[in-house]
């Protein structure tokens, strides 16, 4: 009975930590688009380009997600001014919460702002920006656990911090296109580990 009792634990313990596909290379399910900017799959992957009135938008998780590890891989073209936000919700194009950036070199690939409220709470060192390889794949890493939040840009740790207004945060996960035109952006491997 008790060996039965633990795989049963052991088996749901690994249900809930296991990773998950938060894109699936076919559609778009699971995900909501907040204004007019383009969300589409093509060849598997995700694109997102900025639409007709070159205004902010979002593709956000219809679930909520608190603490987690995500990685994923983007490649930038053009002008790729994007990011991922976490614990944050969106009305009309405004959103709240926090976004790790992913820009052109030299842009703070990596850090953390906090859109409508305290800006950048924390940028990579100027040597970490090298990181960034322009027009290739690059892999990014998340860690959100209570107030802690750590990112990783092809392996190398960008930023840590630990904010007790992110601690209280709540949301999910989105994708952002930056005002201004001419944003493209691609997406692939979007996955999520449960904490």
């Amino acid at each position: 009975m008790r060996n039965t009792l633990g795989l049963l634990l052991l088996g749901l313990t690994t249900m809930l930590t296991a990773q998950q596909q938060l894109f699936n290379g076919k559609d778009l399910t699971g995900w909501e688009a907040y204004g007019t900017e383009k969300w589409y799959v093509e060849d598997g992957l995700l694109i997102s380009e900025s639409g007709p009135d070159k205004q902010y938008g979002y593709l956000c998780t219809t679930e909520s997600y608190d603490n987690f590890v995500l990685t994923l891989e983007f490649l930038q073209e053009a002008n790729g001014n994007s990011g991922i936000f976490f614990r944050s919700a969106v009305e009309g194009t405004k959103v709240q919460g926090w976004q790790v950036e992913v820009a052109p070199p030299d842009k703070h690939t990596g850090g953390i702002y906090e859109s409508y409220g305290r800006g950048w709470l924390i940028k990579p060192e100027q040597k970490g920006e090298a990181a960034l390889l322009p027009n290739a794949w690059n892999s990014l890493k998340i860690k959100v656990r209570g107030p802690r939040v750590t990112t990783w840009l092809n392996g190398k740790r960008m930023v840590k911090i630990k904010d007790e207004k992110i601690g209280a945060g709540e949301g999910g996960i989105c994708l952002q296109i930056h005002d201004g035109g001419g944003i493209r952006v691609k997406w692939k491997d979007l996955q999520l580990k449960p904490l």
